[in-house]
């Protein structure tokens, strides 16, 4: 849906996206939740794209090759993966965050946008199991991150727009082949029941939307 809502911005503006996954495959089908930001690069107004906060393995080999590193090559695409867990190699690589400097380098990110409009698109499994349920695997932000991230690209550029993204639904499907592709698609995760669920996702969006609306959006 991110995908569609961008169109409503007809003027230049840079998407910063906070996600656990890339969402940058090449692979079909062309519209899924998987490829989408391949759609937003094809948006004449989207002059950058910027994903913070990958923690699952798609950004990493062998099975980024089903990834667009040629935006990435091309910068057009900024990709920054947690690396905490990763070889040394991996951790040294200048787009790589650890827990340690992800705020100083996000705070040099964000400096550069002086005066950007800024599209911010915020998928609540970017965040630990403490703060969001969702249908997949949870990331490492807290959601004083989120806070102190959008403040700081609120101090260098202007959030014209943006959406949250992604908490827990229940699984329904309209047909036997729709439920195999999400089963054999999704990580295999416990709940909490339903109380619990809409206990935690509803205080996370409580803090999350004003600090992302500011009283405009």
């Amino acid at each position: 849906m991110s995908a569609l809502w961008l169109r409503r911005v007809d003027q230049p503006f840079v998407l910063v996206s906070f996600d656990n996954h890339p969402d940058w495959a090449i692979t079909p089908p062309r519209w899924a939740c998987g490829g989408w930001i391949n759609r937003a690069l094809e948006l004449p107004p989207v002059q950058h794209v910027a994903v913070w906060g990958l923690g699952n393995f798609e950004y990493w080999w062998p099975n980024n090759i089903f990834g667009n590193r040629r935006a990435e090559r091309e910068g057009r695409l900024e990709v920054h993966p947690w690396a905490g867990d990763r070889s040394m190699k991996d951790r040294q690589l200048p787009n790589a965050i650890l827990r340690e400097n992800w705020r100083e380098r996000f705070e040099k990110f964000a400096t550069n946008l002086r005066g950007a409009h800024i599209y911010v698109t915020i998928d609540l499994d970017c965040l630990r199991a403490d703060a969001a349920v969702t249908n997949w695997e949870n990331g490492r932000f807290t959601v004083r991150d989120l806070e102190w991230a959008l403040e700081k690209l609120r101090e260098h550029s202007q959030i014209v727009s943006g959406d949250i993204c992604g908490a827990y639904s229940e699984r329904k499907y309209a047909r036997w082949t729709q439920k195999f592709a999400s089963n054999w698609d999704h990580p295999k995760l416990g709940v909490p029941n339903a109380d619990e669920i809409r206990k935690t996702n509803s205080g996370t969006l409580l803090r999350l939307w004003p600090a992302l609306t500011n009283g405009t959006l």
